[in-house]
């Protein structure tokens, strides 16, 4: 009797393989994004840390004990959580996990939670482990999450220590000490200790529609998440706006002058009746004319400022007399020797190439006053204006979505 035979899909095979490499990936840490001052500055800090706290509490433990303070335990002057209580002192000072109340609070508490274990149990399994689940448990509640104070916790449990003394020395002593060296130092070189945090979400009676879109859309993301982030809200804010620059920058820098300028032209010519030309400025609402020659090339512009200039309003105060002053100076021009563009226009122009880059004409519009810029090609012939309305335009398409 013949049976069919299966023969699994080379492609099946590819998948899983593509699925395991991908899996055995994660195991593998990224660069840490430091360098090597900031690696130093964390290994200075961390070491000074330790041998600070080591040697006041060294010194006080001996003391204590000399003195019969100590007498009937032999307890250590620095516990081994305060190593990893140093790492994110030092090397992630704006970490939530590291603040100031993190660790004081969170070995404290944690050491209370192993002592009050210790006395109500009597296994050291169970101990530890009711000791680790309360402490997480009371931290979260005391908004003094720690990870070094587990293991503080564990400590306590394992070795069994349920005098509450222990607590007082050498728990919060070593941990009020490195948080004060970590203060000093952090401070003076330039890593802000303790770490302002912000509030997760807008402050009550703030109208979430006043809100800022990237605080609002923030907002969102972290209560979507659900989890605990091992970065301040207001350093994410941060990284993220930055980062929205850069990307912004970069798509801004790319783009020429031909790709947002406006090539649909209305231009006059140096023999142009004024009258002509201001009906051109009424129809079409644009706010500047260019001037050119028989080939295309620019000679000058006219706008509405060159008109109040020419008609000599420009000490008016009154809007509408200067409006009306205009329009009588139009008429005389049209029924007197005729007047032309050519008379009036701006001959200094600052003009732009096609192919320059758009992120150079921005402080043309932000610091000299320029409204309009004209872009030409090549020999010098008009092929189009750049406007702010155009600039803006272009900054909202290429802003990036980031959130």
């Amino acid at each position: 009797m013949e049976t069919d035979t299966v023969v699994p899909s080379p492609h099946r095979y590819a998948r899983a393989r593509s699925g395991l490499i991908e899996w055995l990936r994660a195991f593998w840490p990224t660069p840490i994004a430091a360098d090597w001052r900031e690696r130093l500055r964390v290994i200075v800090g961390a070491a000074l840390g330790i041998a600070v706290t080591g040697l006041v509490c060294h010194h006080y433990g001996t003391f204590g004990r000399h003195y019969g303070v100590f007498a009937l335990q032999v307890w250590p002057w620095l516990i081994a959580p305060m190593g990893a209580s140093a790492v994110l002192v030092f090397a992630v000072p704006a970490n939530p996990l590291s603040q100031p109340w993190a660790v004081v609070g969170g070995n404290t508490v944690s050491a209370l939670v192993g002592v009050a274990c210790v006395q109500l149990s009597g296994t050291p399994e169970w101990s530890a482990a009711l000791a680790v689940g309360g402490a997480v448990s009371l931290m979260f509640a005391l908004r003094c999450l720690h990870p070094p104070a587990g293991g503080t916790a564990l400590l306590v449990a394992l070795l069994g220590i349920s005098d509450p003394h222990f607590v007082l020395f050498p728990v919060l002593t070593n941990s009020v000490i490195l948080v004060a060296v970590g203060m000093a130092y952090n401070s003076a070189t330039r890593r802000p200790y303790p770490h302002r945090q912000l509030p997760q979400s807008a402050p009550a009676g703030r109208d979430p529609a006043a809100a800022d879109p990237l605080d609002a859309a923030l907002d969102t993301v972290l209560t979507r998440y659900n989890q605990v982030l091992g970065i301040s809200r207001d350093d994410l804010q941060t990284l993220l706006a930055d980062t929205q620059l850069q990307a912004y920058q970069r798509k801004l820098s790319g783009l020429r002058c031909a790709d947002v300028m406006s090539r649909n032209l209305i231009t006059v010519n140096h023999a142009t009746p004024v009258q002509q030309a201001w009906a051109l400025f009424r129809e079409h609402r644009i706010k500047s004319l260019p001037v050119v020659d028989a080939a295309g090339s620019i000679v000058g512009i006219v706008t509405p400022a060159d008109f109040l200039n020419a008609a000599e309003i420009h000490e008016v105060d009154d809007f509408n007399m200067r409006l009306k002053n205009l329009r009588n100076w139009i008429k005389r021009a049209v029924q007197g020797k005729p007047q032309v563009v050519g008379t009036i226009m701006t001959r200094q122009v600052r003009v732009a190439s096609a192919e320059r880059h758009l992120s150079e004409l921005i402080p043309l519009f932000g610091s000299t006053g320029h409204h309009h810029i004209p872009i030409v090609g090549d020999g010098g012939r008009l092929v189009g204006i750049i406007t702010q309305s155009d600039v803006i335009a272009a900054l909202c398409e290429t802003q990036p979505a980031l959130v």
